[in-house]
């Protein structure tokens, strides 16, 4: 494959830039996740960023894979278009999670996220395998993260 460096520059910047705006909008997190009661298996709070940073390397290097099968076609441009959707929802969990600290709508909006990378990675696996399995690694976090947020939502009534 010939990585045109504009495209895979942007592919990258995409999913970080999600993460760096929701995490400016939620700067205070770290400061909350910290007292807040968690579950046994809740990992340290500096963890997170550096989790998240590399699972949004791993998607927007998925995203350009796809992308350069051929972005006319129908099922590339499906595929890329769960990719945003599920992006945008990941963005919100976010907000709803911290912000409005609203755990169990969080919760739900987390079930819903989940299911959309689900179907992203069906989508990218019939274009590309290499960049469904990129996918997984995120897939597992999300559930990881449904643990936790569950968690939250039963230990801080």
């Amino acid at each position: 494959m010939n990585i045109k460096k504009d495209e895979f520059a942007i592919a990258l910047l995409f999913p970080l830039a999600v993460g760096v705006v929701s995490g400016y909008l939620t700067r205070d997190a770290q400061t909350m996740f910290s007292v807040m009661n968690k579950p046994s298996l809740s990992p340290p709070g500096w963890l997170f960023p550096v989790v998240w940073t590399i699972l949004y390397v791993l998607m927007g290097i998925a995203s350009y894979i796809i992308y350069q099968q051929g972005k006319d076609r129908e099922d590339v441009k499906t595929a890329l278009s769960f990719y945003i959707v599920q992006l945008a929802f990941n963005f919100f969990w976010t907000i709803i999670f911290f912000n409005y600290e609203s755990y169990l709508f969080a919760f739900i909006w987390l079930i819903v996220l989940w299911n959309l990378v689900l179907i992203t990675i069906i989508k990218f696996n019939k274009i590309s395998r290499v960049a469904s399995y990129l996918m997984i690694p995120y897939l597992i976090w999300v559930t990881f993260a449904g643990y936790l947020n569950l968690g939250i939502y039963m230990l801080n009534p």
